[in-house]
């Protein structure tokens, strides 16, 4: 069995070919014969897991495994308390409401890498990150949740998957897991829900260490009026 995690980057389409011509997992992954394990928005950025192991597959996609996902989200605005209850106890999309979700303010903004197009940006509306955990798959759910309370997400990130997280990996970067880790996924994968001091392990900078340049697009986003 083979088991590898890519950084997906920002505008690739979590699939290997693509009749449009957009760049897919082909550009960036060279092992053959592994799928991806569910999908990641052609609009967001991080780690996507890649097996032949149709059961572990099935496993991490089902909802009803509860593999809990990581997300940071980059949201136009600064959430109140009363946003962020919502979506820790689930908001309504369209007829669906939403399974509790683990939801906090990141405190520093993470250090990531510049994402190839800068993000766009109101001048006078601040932006800050939240970390958003959920075990579900709703389509564009994310997004869905953070608009459905008021804040729009301007960039997703992905850094964990249950016991797995990007590290040092960087766009469109990929690498094998270790004995340790298959085996640390296949047991969360049997008993379902997510691993305790799961790290993404990117660093973190204190709020304002990077004055002037919020969303940590080093200074390089696109301001909309």
């Amino acid at each position: 069995m083979k088991y590898y995690i890519l950084n997906k980057p920002y505008e690739v389409l979590t699939q290997f070919t693509d009749e449009a011509g957009r760049a897919t997992l082909k550009d960036y992954v060279e092992v053959p014969d592994i799928y991806p394990v569910g999908r990641l928005d052609y609009d967001s950025e991080g780690l996507v897991l890649l097996t032949d192991d149709k059961t572990l597959q099935h496993r991490l996609s089902d909802p009803q495994f509860k593999v809990e996902k990581t997300y940071w989200v980059q949201v136009e605005g600064i959430p109140t308390e009363e946003a962020l209850t919502r979506l820790r106890l689930g908001v309504r999309i369209k007829e669906t409401k939403t399974a509790p979700a683990k939801v906090r303010l990141l405190e520093e903004e993470p250090q990531v890498w510049e994402r190839s197009t800068p993000i766009r940006f109101r001048a006078n509306i601040p932006t800050c990150w939240v970390e958003i955990k959920i075990a579900q798959g709703m389509n564009r759910q994310v997004r869905r949740m953070t608009a459905a309370v008021g804040y729009p997400t301007l960039r997703l990130i992905r850094p964990a998957i249950g016991p797995l997280h990007l590290g040092g990996l960087q766009p469109g970067e990929y690498r094998e897991l270790t004995p340790e880790e298959i085996t640390q996924l296949k047991a969360i994968a049997a008993k379902g829900g997510s691993s305790k001091g799961s790290n993404s392990g990117f660093r973190s900078r204190t709020p304002g260490s990077d004055k002037g340049k919020r969303g940590g697009q080093g200074g390089f986003r696109k301001q909309i009026n």
